[in-house]
């Protein structure tokens, strides 16, 4: 790469997490009041479906491994394997691990839709 272009990459990267850590995320009361002023609804109402769109995504995905939101994200399981006890060698140093269980690692993954957009 460049030195122009490593730099111009640089320095978008620092100008995208300032604009990051400037803002905080929206909370569930600040997305239910939004949703209520788009569609006229009452937010509690609203509250209702926000719930059982979350139980139902987590039945889906319990059930299936996937659950998709139609132009925001797509939710997948992954099943991790069992690894054994023993010494590794990390950064260079010999490091005794301990033996870590089979888990399951939930995951969500940007749209195209919604990667587009941004």
């Amino acid at each position: 790469m460049a030195p122009a272009k490593a730099m111009k990459a640089s320095k978008a990267k620092k100008v995208a997490t300032k604009a990051m850590k400037g803002q905080k995320a929206m909370s569930k009361g600040g997305l239910t009041g939004e949703l209520a002023n788009a569609t006229e609804l009452k937010k509690a109402e609203i509250t209702k479906v926000l719930n059982a769109l979350a139980e139902i995504g987590a039945g889906e995905v319990k059930k299936t491994g996937k659950f998709t939101l139609p132009g925001l994200c797509m939710i997948k399981t992954r099943q991790k394997k069992a690894t054994k006890a023993g010494k590794r060698i990390m950064f260079g140093k010999e490091m005794v691990v301990k033996a870590q269980p089979a888990k399951t690692v939930v995951k969500a993954f940007p749209v195209a839709a919604l990667k587009s957009q941004i």
